[in-house]
């Protein structure tokens, strides 16, 4: 035990030289109120950006999966342009072009390299899709159709079923239980002129962030930055303003249990409660926690005793996804049908103890090596910064947050963690959702089943430690 402490002190001291050099977090606001975060990597002749605004899914109202169809269509057309010009134009230069959505936000990105032709046509190309998109008819009735082949697909996909039945049963009437790509009935009604409202309203200065990551000056990243506001006044949207806030998720009230017949071997089981968000003052010991139960992968006590010791899951995992309100805690599992009951039952026991007595400290250590030997590695790249800068700003972070990340990992008590996981989980008042199996009280048709949960619910979102 002494020589592990000694291990862990020196451990610690050279990691804090590595994050002593974290990025240096420059931002400011533009004359027309876009938000910049800015970080300058000279190591190599690269430039990311982020253009980041709340209008994901939780945006889309009685309109699912529009956040989702208004980013797929982004690269579909623009300044007239059509999709295979706009993607020779990136590949031409070695640049690439991504957009996409998840609960909270929707984005644009750029990747190019800082040379001066380069990096003059890839931007140019980029101004392009944030100014003036077109979005044509004819890719928009070819992505309709390929949205509904997916929701399709996803009948008969278990675990889409499970997830979706997961987040609706969990956030009811709440915005984060929109289905991020949408229903049938929302993917057939939605129009072109819903899709133009929607990026109207969202994607504008005062929505938005722009993160910059790259080999160049601050000087050129505020005359990028004054480009890209200036792009977003185009088509009469002016500034805009911000969307309205998230409502706050309102705890489960009691224990439920949602079973789902499908016909497989094996039960996909997902339990959990709304868990923490962003910003959240029990962010680390909730996390740190998390490692030693449930996250950390076979080193975790969700695996040793569900899996090792008894057989009863290949697969087993725990994790909180924190988002601007009270994204999900949960534990998930896969396992045989006939052993379902139990495989929930160790997994509730584990938790249970887990809650009553925390991890050991012997424990406690290791998942702090675990978490501060892996974090440079994390923001070693210009795609791994950029990733935290949206974060950051989108989520209004502190700017020291990647210097203090080890830190406040580091002095984490082990009764911070048990205390923090008494008061925010409450394993009387926990959802599972279980998908496999017959009917056990009606002969009911597997497939209109399966059809229901499938269409009423959504798929989680991976987020940045």
């Amino acid at each position: 035990m002494k020589s592990f402490k000694v291990i862990l002190v020196i451990f610690t001291l050279f990691l804090s030289q590595l994050v002593a050099a974290a990025p240096k977090i420059e931002n400011w606001v533009t004359d027309s109120g876009l938000r910049v975060y800015f970080v300058h990597v000279p190591e190599l002749p690269m430039l990311d950006l982020r253009l980041t605004f709340a209008g994901g899914s939780a945006y889309d109202g009685d309109k699912p999966g529009l956040s989702g169809m208004v980013t797929s269509m982004l690269s579909k057309g623009a300044a007239g342009l059509n999709a295979d010009q706009i993607a020779e134009a990136f590949e031409s230069v070695g640049a690439e072009l991504s957009s996409g959505s998840a609960r909270d936000m929707a984005w644009i990105s750029l990747r190019t390299l800082t040379l001066d032709e380069q990096l003059k046509s890839a931007l140019a190309s980029w101004q392009k899709i944030v100014e003036k998109p077109d979005f044509p008819e004819e890719d928009f009735a070819r992505l309709k159709k390929q949205a509904l082949v997916g929701l399709q697909a996803e009948k008969q996909n278990p675990g889409s079923i499970a997830s979706k039945a997961f987040y609706k049963n969990l956030y009811g009437d709440h915005p984060y239980a929109s289905p991020q790509n949408g229903t049938e009935e929302s993917v057939k009604a939605m129009t072109l002129a819903d899709v133009k409202s929607f990026y109207n309203q969202y994607f504008v200065n005062k929505n938005g962030l722009l993160s910059i990551v790259g080999a160049i000056s601050k000087d050129q990243a505020k005359e990028i930055a004054d480009r890209v506001s200036k792009a977003l006044l185009s088509n009469g949207r002016g500034q805009g303003e911000k969307a309205v806030p998230i409502p706050e998720v309102k705890p489960l009230q009691a224990a439920k249990e949602i079973r789902i017949p499908f016909p497989s071997t094996q039960a996909h089981v997902m339990m959990g409660q709304p868990g923490d968000k962003r910003g959240d003052k029990d962010y680390f010991s909730l996390y740190l926690g998390n490692h030693n139960l449930g996250g950390s992968g076979f080193t975790s006590r969700l695996m040793k005793e569900v899996r090792v010791k008894r057989g009863l899951s290949y697969s087993v995992y725990s994790y909180f996804i924190p988002m601007r309100e009270k994204g999900p805690f949960m534990v998930g599992l896969q396992t045989k049908l006939s052993q379902t009951d139990e495989a929930i039952k160790v997994a509730r026991d584990v938790l249970k103890k887990f809650q009553k007595e925390g991890p050991s400290e012997e424990d406690l250590k290791a998942s702090k090596m675990n978490i501060i030997g892996g974090f440079p590695l994390r923001t070693a790249s210009n795609d791994d910064i950029i990733g935290y800068l949206a974060m950051i700003g989108f989520y209004n972070l502190p700017l020291n947050y990647l210097d203090k990340f080890t830190e406040n990992v580091n002095k984490v008590t082990r009764d911070e963690v048990v205390d923090a996981f008494k008061r925010r989980v409450h394993l009387d008042k926990m959802l599972t959702v279980i998908v496999g199996g017959k009917p056990k009280d009606a002969d009911t048709d597997t497939n209109e089943a399966t059809k229901t949960a499938a269409e009423k619910n959504v798929t989680p979102a991976k987020a940045k430690k």
